[in-house]
């Protein structure tokens, strides 16, 4: 699977236009919140909590063009509860946006 920096810039740019500022404020927002699903993971109590988590991290990658990010969401959708090295990988794929 292919990194692309300029996806989640590309897909901002076909919902709201070519305006700069708005792209660059969205994509704090997706950061923010991404960031927010991890953390989100990171707290889940018990399996179904962590599956909710994961899915939703993951649509929200999805809305976002982030698709190294959706993939391991869907991933960790599949991991046990709490799976260290997942929470480790989905950190890193976010750092990396």
């Amino acid at each position: 699977m292919a990194y692309d920096p300029g996806a989640i810039d590309a897909t901002l740019a076909a919902a709201v236009g070519d305006d700069p500022a708005l792209i660059a404020e969205l994509r704090e927002v997706f950061l923010d919140s991404a960031k927010a699903g991890v953390t989100a993971l990171t707290r889940a109590e018990g399996a179904a909590q962590w599956i909710d988590q994961a899915l939703r991290l993951k649509g929200l990658a999805a809305s976002f063009g982030a698709v190294r990010l959706m993939a391991l969401a869907g991933d960790a959708a599949n991991a046990p509860a709490g799976d260290a090295e997942m929470l480790r990988k989905l950190r890193r794929a976010v750092e990396r946006l």
